[in-house]
């Protein structure tokens, strides 16, 4: 007799307990709220006031425009941009992500819903007699059980209510990934079409420097025959030549791979980009400053970082998830149905409905609950610190992209120059082998010099277009969204 009161004072107790616990949280939303933490990097950089780098007259405060590209106007890139937009496949991976995270959210809101189900078994057969006690066999008879059921899961302690913030997050994450590819698409893009203009153009500076140098060593042929020079002028000539030819493969190498690049990122099958952008001769470039705007913009626009962030925001909202366990899960339930003799169907007394609760607590057994809460604890901790390493990352590349390219501008300025006097003194040797002052071999050299120059400053320039290039991916511009940081 003692049994029994002992349960049902356990129950009792147990139910009180419930109760008071959900009047006392009256709808508490467990684990920590979501902030960026005060020791976050991004609280102490100090890139706010502008970039170290981003001082010098090449670079200017202005906002970064949305469609950096469009700075070079050059109509063909701009064609091409919009294509891999279009039709690039990372940018449909990335949409893909983000459908199935938008999706993902769907069903983890659905939760918050009555979850209504039907049934109905309508069956025919006989009970055993002698199981009912009967000397004869009962007769055949048709049965049925239909019904309904509607039920709620109060989320008392804000596990659903996590849930969904963790979700919602994710989404935004991959809307984050998403730009992310974006940006790295369309940097890609004018990188394999500068690639395919630069080594045009290099290749035809390579092709004059070897026909200057086929003409010298015509016309050092020509002096040994005549008696004037010896045979190691001629070998020492070819040597050359054959150096400048082997040049020339790398580049038609580079130049079909970059085709084959602008290919791919635009959707299309290697190897059939158009002859108008195939010989194009002259890379984009941009002579004036490079708007690079300021370091709150940059951590404001980066998707990088707003991915990380992101990241961190669910990984937070996990930990809510995790310490609801910790407490009783509570679902309300109203069913209502038939059950009876087909001959009877829809009788009164066939009527049964129920209204209730089902309350599950794991009690005192919370060991799994707490690790799990570790688990999710230690999670947060990481995504913290991927977050801190992309924000300092995202600097870092930054400061490096503006100083590259500074001092890439301070070295394409010297070789133009030397072009200009390579120039200036082809010319004068010209001059003079016309008044009859020099011979051809000198104003022949001067070319040869003049053909190198040219071909520094060809691959000076190609450099500088690709370190300009480096330097939009590394502000992050290129996608269309104004959404930042959730504070």
């Amino acid at each position: 007799m003692r049994k029994p009161f002992i349960l049902r004072w356990l129950v009792w107790r147990t139910l009180c307990a419930v109760v008071l616990c959900a009047a006392a949280t009256a709808c508490t939303v467990v684990g920590p709220n979501y902030h960026v933490p005060e020791n976050a990097a991004i609280h102490r950089n100090a890139a706010a006031a502008g970039f170290d780098a981003g001082k010098e007259t090449s670079f200017s405060a202005n906002p970064l425009p949305p469609k950096w590209w469009q700075l070079y106007r050059d109509p063909k890139l701009d064609s091409l941009i919009e294509k891999a937009f279009a039709a690039n496949t990372d940018l449909r991976i990335a949409a893909a992500n983000l459908a199935r995270a938008h999706a993902a959210l769907e069903e983890v809101a659905d939760a918050r819903n009555p979850v209504i189900t039907a049934n109905a078994g309508p069956n025919y057969g006989r009970e055993s007699g002698a199981a009912l006690g009967s000397p004869v066999p009962l007769p055949n008879q048709g049965g049925y059980d239909v019904g309904a059921r509607v039920s709620y899961q109060v989320d008392l302690f804000g596990k659903i209510a996590r849930a969904v913030e963790a979700a919602r997050a994710d989404e935004q994450a991959a809307q984050a990934g998403r730009d992310l590819a974006h940006v790295t698409v369309a940097a890609d893009t004018a990188r394999a079409y500068a690639d395919v203009c630069s080594t045009n153009r290099q290749m035809s500076v390579a092709q004059r420097s070897i026909d200057l140098q086929s003409k010298f060593v015509g016309l050092t042929e020509k002096s040994v025959r005549a008696g004037r020079g010896s045979p190691l002028d001629v070998s020492r000539a070819r040597a050359q030549l054959e150096q400048l030819r082997a040049a020339l493969p790398p580049l038609q190498s580079q130049h079909r791979v970059a085709l084959y690049r602008l290919a791919v990122l635009t959707g299309e099958v290697p190897g059939t980009i158009g002859r108008d952008i195939a010989e194009c001769r002259t890379p984009p470039r941009l002579n004036t400053p490079i708007p690079v705007g300021d370091g709150a913009a940059l951590l404001r626009r980066r998707p990088d970082i707003r991915q990380a962030e992101r990241a961190l925001a669910g990984a937070t909202a996990r930990i809510g998830v995790a310490t609801a366990d910790l407490y009783p899960s509570i679902s309300l339930g109203l069913s209502a149905g038939s059950t009876g003799l087909l001959s009877q169907f829809g009788a009164a007394n066939a009527f049964r409905w129920s209204l209730g609760s089902l309350i599950s607590w794991t009690l005192p057994m919370t060991g799994p609950a707490r690790s799990r809460i570790a688990q999710a604890e230690a999670g947060s901790e990481a995504a913290l610190a991927r977050f801190d390493a992309t924000v300092l990352n995202a600097l870092r590349e930054t400061e490096s992209a503006l100083t590259v390219y500074a001092r890439g501008l301070d070295r394409n300025a010297r070789l133009r120059s030397a072009r200009d006097q390579s120039a200036l003194a082809s010319q004068q040797a010209h001059k003079l082998y016309d008044y009859g002052r020099t011979d051809f071999l000198t104003a022949l050299d001067a070319d040869r010099s003049l053909a190198n120059a040219e071909s520094a400053l060809a691959s000076s320039d190609a450099q500088l277009v690709a370190d300009q290039v480096a330097l939009f991916l590394a502000l992050g511009g290129g996608w269309e969204s104004e959404s930042g940081l959730q504070e």
